[in-house]
């Protein structure tokens, strides 16, 4: 069973698109690309970034 957590080897700040990445088998390159997406259009993107870097464990 896969568990997510945060990346400590493919991070830029907190490892948390890393992590994502890893989890789904995408590359972190598209995840970021959408957090930062979602920032700019709702303005939710960070604070989800935020929230996840504080409850996703790392690994």
């Amino acid at each position: 069973m896969k568990k997510l957590y945060r990346s400590r080897s493919n991070k830029i700040v907190a490892g948390v698109c890393g992590g994502i990445g890893e989890y789904f088998n995408v590359d972190p390159t598209l995840i970021r690309l959408g957090v930062v997406a979602l920032s700019f259009m709702f303005g939710g993107g960070f604070i989800a970034y935020i929230i996840a870097a504080i409850v996703i464990p790392a690994e």
